[in-house]
């Protein structure tokens, strides 16, 4: 083994400052990745051509096309019309509609990312919830979980299997095909279905399940919230504005947890979402939002009326004209680390923010202080044009279907047309994976299944900056023999195994990084070095590699991954929910991996 050099621990510096950034957040981990990528041509640990040749990987070029093709199969509305055949299969069987809507989902996660998927699928889920009385935190995880297993069922599903050929390159290994892991895949997703079906009532919270339609504005029910309350018609007296200071919209929710979603001016001039800075009238008006304990303290403080019924505002409120719904802060919404105060949902759209759910906790006093994050539940009212046009703003995933984005129905046929050329190119004709996926990519722009304006926007370019930036640093790990120094020195202290043995340990290695860093940063980092681990143990390396692939996406214990942060908050779960779940769920991802690998592979 050769001595440890300066140069080996310049990169393991770098490493450790990469997992330690990525484990703070401190700043966020596609800024790290440029860090990375910076820094390392400056300390000569790679020439500045290496530094910057991961923009031009096949990687990341297959990473943004594979997104690109999977929003315009989202566009023409092809997702959506897989969902109602789907459930009427299925049934009301909370076991059948898991079973069905998992297998569909997993499919589709496997040409596009997964958080794309389960982002598409959540607002048919919560209606199929609703309709079906099934509660929602039933279907929800396993549904996410499978989504995230879907992700193994092709080399283009996830982003660390898109990567595992790219770091294969510099030790001649054999690459692997397309479909190459899609027994493998099967085996993860059958099991991981089977899971919830036969110990789903042990570890899933047994939620109750809503009622369906829009439902009467003037009383929520409870549904994980807590009861929110109702709606209360309140009249001011003709003294109220004397010797006090102004009454505020904000005021009243923040004193008293009652959110105003009505107000009359004088002369009888209705208003509905008032701003949060509007001031109570005397002889007035206002219809509030809240629980009957929180209105009537309100009234006893301030020296309001309380009406017995909607009178003034009766026909306004009806559920024909508008209601309340749930929005999800959807991943890489524009209000992520924004305040509703700084979105100003009230003066833009005329909504009515009632509450933030998350982790476990519903805030409802000072929400306009509370920084989003993407999972958020926000109860917003409003009218229904009102809130079609904050939907059409995007963002927010709504769960009352309203039918307002601009699809492509039409397209539908050319978006599967330009899908099945991208597949058929590389599995007949054998051309480059990312060659392929960019000429379908190309495609569904020359047919306008979307602008290019779309393309660039469905694009997270964090994720292809990340990608971007990571990759230096495994060609700095394998140039700097860093990690044949790390791999004989793990394999000195575990002595000599049987490879199954290695690569069980190694899929605990991936599955435990993956909990704490990002899939495509513990690929990068551990690729090269379970390779120079099993070249030296005399195992399979591609082997070892492929169980780095798959292993990353077993991120289930924790809701770190996208798709657990955002399916969290819809189903009220909290962080001990993933925990039971995950670990059960992890157990069985191992488990099923070794075993299918050893099957297909003979290992």
């Amino acid at each position: 083994m050769e001595p440890l050099t300066l140069n080996m621990m310049l990169v393991m510096g770098m490493i450790a400052l990469a997992i330690f950034l990525f484990v703070v957040e401190w700043v966020r981990v596609d800024v790290v990745a440029i860090l990375i990528m910076v820094a390392l041509p400056l300390l000569h640990l790679v020439t500045p051509k290496e530094a910057f040749v991961g923009l031009s990987s096949n990687a990341v070029v297959s990473i943004i096309a594979v997104i690109i093709i999977g929003a315009g199969l989202d566009k023409t509305g092809i997702v959506n019309k897989l969902v109602a055949p789907v459930v009427k299969v299925a049934g009301n069987s909370a076991s059948r509609v898991v079973i069905a809507i998992s297998v569909v989902i997993s499919i589709i996660s496997s040409f596009m990312q997964n958080i794309g998927a389960a982002a598409l699928f959540l607002p048919a889920i919560q209606r199929v919830s609703k309709a079906q009385k099934i509660p929602l935190s039933k279907l929800l995880m396993p549904i996410g979980f499978s989504c995230i297993l879907g992700g193994t069922l092709t080399l283009v599903g996830s982003s660390p299997l898109i990567l595992l050929n790219d770091l294969l390159i510099p030790f001649n290994l054999k690459p692997f095909g397309l479909f190459d892991v899609t027994p493998i895949g099967a085996a993860l997703v059958a099991g991981g279905i089977a899971c919830f079906i036969l110990f789903g009532r042990f570890i899933l919270p047994q939620g109750k399940a809503e009622e369906g339609g829009h439902g009467d504005p003037a009383a929520v029910q409870e549904n994980g919230f807590g009861p929110l309350g109702e709606m209360y018609e309140l009249t001011t007296p003709e003294d109220f504005t004397h010797y006090r200071d102004p009454v505020t919209v904000r005021d009243l929710r923040d004193r008293y947890l009652c959110n105003v979603v009505a107000m009359t001016e004088p002369p009888d001039f209705k208003t509905l979402s008032p701003s949060a800075d509007m001031a109570l009238r005397a002889n007035s008006e206002i219809v509030v939002f809240g629980r009957k304990e929180d209105v009537d303290r309100l009234a006893a403080a301030e020296g309001l009326g309380v009406r017995d019924r909607l009178e003034t505002y009766q026909m306004e409120l009806e559920a024909a004209q508008s209601g309340i719904v749930e929005a999800v802060v959807a991943p890489r919404a524009a209000l992520i680390g924004k305040t509703l105060r700084e979105v100003n949902l009230r003066d833009r759209f005329r909504v009515s923010p009632l509450s933030i759910y998350r982790q476990e906790e519903t805030y409802r006093a000072r929400m306009g202080e509370i920084p989003l994050q993407v999972g958020d539940v926000i109860r917003l009212f409003g009218t229904w044009k009102r809130l079609k046009a904050l939907q059409r703003e995007g963002g927010l995933l709504f769960s009352v279907p309203t039918e307002v984005e601009e699809m492509r129905p039409e397209k539908a046929i050319w978006a599967t047309i330009w899908l099945v050329t991208a597949l058929t190119m590389t599995m007949v004709f054998n051309i480059q994976l990312s060659v392929a996926l960019m000429t379908g990519a190309l495609g569904m722009i020359l047919t306008r299944v979307l602008t290019i304006d779309e393309a660039y926007a469905s694009v997270d370019w964090r994720t292809i900056f990340l990608l971007a930036g990571l990759i230096p640093l495994g060609i700095a790990t394998e140039k700097t023999g860093t990690a044949a120094w790390i791999a004989h020195t793990v394999l000195g202290l575990i002595g000599s195994v049987p490879p199954i043995v290695l690569l069980s340990v190694i899929g605990i290695l991936a599955t435990l990084f993956s909990l704490v860093i990002s899939n495509v940063g513990a690929t990068v980092l551990l690729v090269p070095l379970v390779v120079n681990m099993a070249v030296a143990a005399n195992a399979d390396p591609r082997m070892a590699a492929l169980v780095v692939g798959l292993a990353t996406s077993n991120s289930f214990v924790l809701p770190t991954h996208q798709v657990n942060a955002l399916y969290m908050g819809p189903g009220r779960y909290r962080t001990t929910d993933f925990i039971k779940a995950g670990t059960l769920m992890s157990v069985v991802f191992l488990v099923v991996m070794i075993a299918a690998i050893a099957l297909f592979y003979g290992v």
